[in-house]
């Protein structure tokens, strides 16, 4: 089975307040082949910094959750979720998301075949880039 690259994702949702805001955009990105949910688990720290795994049955605004398609389950550990939960503020909660890019696996099986492999790679801020190309505008304009 050839799998295309797989990415983690730490959403942040100060005050404790998930909501299925993200749940349509999510499941676009779902029918539409882009991506394969792997795993996705949620957790809540409270005001005295405790940390709660949240069954998507146990909070009403999760229920959207589960109706998206995907393989939920089984990657994400106690260690993964004790990373998130270093970077969450008292009262905050966290959507921990593991998804294959299934658009970019066609692109990974060639490099694969050309006995390519990846040296580096990393997500660069949207803030950064719109700074850059604000730059680039200002320049060129």
């Amino acid at each position: 089975m050839s799998i295309g690259p797989v990415e983690y994702l730490i959403l942040g949702f100060p005050g404790n307040q998930f909501t299925g805001q993200i749940v349509p955009e999510l499941a676009k990105l779902i029918d539409g082949g882009l991506v394969r949910i792997i795993d996705l688990t949620f957790i809540m720290k409270d005001a005295a910094g405790d940390v709660t795994v949240v069954e998507f049955d146990a909070v009403e605004e999760l229920a959207a959750f589960a109706g998206l398609d995907g393989e939920v389950g089984g990657i994400l550990t106690d260690e993964d979720v004790a990373h998130a939960a270093l970077s969450l503020e008292p009262n905050s909660s966290a959507a921990l998301l593991i998804w294959e890019d299934t658009w970019a696996a066609p692109f990974a099986a060639a490099v694969r075949n050309a006995n390519g492999v990846i040296l580096e790679g990393a997500r660069i801020p949207r803030e950064i880039i719109e700074e850059a190309m604000g730059a680039l505008a200002d320049t060129v304009g």
